[in-house]
């Protein structure tokens, strides 16, 4: 049971919860908006993999004006190469003809084996991908925010306790003035105690400052313009965290294992999809034309009005199946296998990295979890101490047995003991924290916060 004394909790008025918070920031932070614009990036890529099965078909037109001189012979599509149909005559002829020609024309992959399966795959595992990375940089906002919230708790609470310390030596400045106004004590322990009250004044000024800088970062996190506040009412941390409510182990579905689980599901689906790439495929493809010209059919060397081949004269269909393979595609599809081999190999080692990290932070939470509590169950002894001994320590010098430096050694002592409570009650927080995050249980514990 945490129990959180009076004498160091500041009580202020509700403010937003944890739980508030994380909320907000992850609806408003611009990297986080960034990544949920890749998601659905993703998802539109998903779409658009499965329209690559789609089969294409195209239409066109060209108007052509050139000459038709013509060879016999045979030579290869190197290149952009013009062809020219028929006019084979024993002189070339400069004067220039028309001609048009139309195209519908269509080509589908009848059979890729497999191909067509492997884009789809490696699209939905690449939006998977990109939704595990928001998730991870989500995890890691509420954990941002999970610290700075705390850190803004310590700080109020000691606020509470400079501004306790601002009081007491401003009563025992009350009481050297009723003092020395009596003549029983001189008046230098007023300037001494003036002193300490300034020195008590100046801690809280800087707190103060701190709170305000603290707020500013909140502010650019969770986007709320307003002075951010958070609930410093005892009752809302005085709760009892069961060891069972998460387990002692990283959860394998911790986000931050998560994103590089999906990260080598990503490689092996593109390494399936690379094979898929250089295999055969089988191509069915068709097509209408029609063709025109302005040089008559039945005599090559008469050429008529250029209008004349403005208009479609022969028709023509056609319909074919196709094999094709490139047989250098083997030496291109081991290349880039090997590339791939090796992103495989450094997402295994990404992943091997992520879980010792939460390993070791999970230890190290364990350890502070340990230390704190014990020095909590210290601490109220030695608050309490504190307290009863600067009480007797005023009474003291009321009655003249002791000189000011002895109360305000005990003003000190009882100072230190309450600050000293709101770091160990901070340390007890933030590693609950951070157990949570390497545990996979964050948003368990920002709940257990917020009820």
């Amino acid at each position: 049971m945490l129990a959180i004394p009076a004498a160091v909790c500041a009580q202020q008025p509700q403010g937003y919860t944890l739980g508030q918070l994380t909320d907000a920031a992850t609806h408003h932070l611009p990297a986080i908006l960034q990544k949920q614009a890749l998601v659905n990036g993703a998802r539109a890529n998903v779409t658009d993999a499965r329209h690559t099965a789609l089969p294409s078909l195209k239409i066109q037109d060209e108007l052509t004006m050139a000459t038709a001189n013509s060879a016999t012979g045979t030579y290869l599509p190197i290149g952009a190469m013009i062809s020219t149909s028929g006019a084979i005559r024993a002189d070339n002829i400069s004067q220039p003809a028309s001609g048009n020609i139309g195209m519908l024309y269509g080509e589908y992959e009848l059979i890729n084996f497999g191909l067509r399966k492997a884009r789809v795959t490696n699209a939905e595992v690449n939006e998977q991908l990109t939704e595990t990375d928001l998730s991870k940089d989500i995890y890691l906002l509420k954990l941002q925010v999970g610290k700075l919230y705390f850190t803004m708790l310590r700080n109020l609470y000691q606020l509470g306790v400079d501004e306790q310390n601002i009081n007491r030596y401003k009563a025992v400045y009350n009481v050297i003035q009723a003092i020395a106004k009596a003549g029983i004590r001189a008046g230098v322990d007023s300037s001494l105690a003036l002193a300490e009250l300034s020195r008590a004044q100046i801690s809280y000024d800087r707190k103060q400052g701190e709170i305000t800088q603290l707020q500013q970062q909140m502010a650019f996190l969770t986007g709320i313009t307003d002075s951010i506040r958070i609930d410093t009412s005892s009752k809302r941390y005085d709760v009892a965290l069961s060891p069972a409510a998460w387990s002692n182990t990283p959860d394998t579905q911790n986000p931050l294992v998560s994103y590089f689980r999906k990260q080598r599901e990503l490689y092996e689906a593109t390494n399936n999809l690379i094979k898929k790439s250089y295999l055969p495929k089988i191509l069915l493809a068709g097509g209408l034309w029609g063709r025109g010209s302005s040089i008559d059919y039945t005599n090559a060397d008469n050429y008529k009005s250029m209008a004349t081949g403005l208009g479609y004269q022969r028709f023509n269909y056609g319909l074919g199946l196709a094999f094709t393979y490139n047989i250098v595609d083997l030496v291109h599809r081991k290349d880039k296998l090997a590339v791939n081999s090796y992103n495989i190999q450094a997402s295994d080692y990404g992943l091997q990295q992520q879980q010792q990290a939460l390993n070791t932070a999970l230890h190290q939470a364990q350890t502070a979890i340990q230390t704190a509590e014990a020095s909590l169950q210290n601490l109220p002894v030695q608050l309490q101490a504190a307290t009863d001994a600067y009480e007797q320590k005023v009474a003291q010098y009321r009655a003249g047995i002791i000189n000011l430096v002895d109360l305000t050694n005990a003003s000190f002592v009882l100072y230190r003991a309450q600050t000293d409570y709101v770091e160990v009650l901070n340390d007890w927080l933030q590693a609950n924290l951070d157990k949570a995050a390497a545990t996979g249980n964050l948003d368990l514990f920002i709940q257990s916060i917020k009820n």
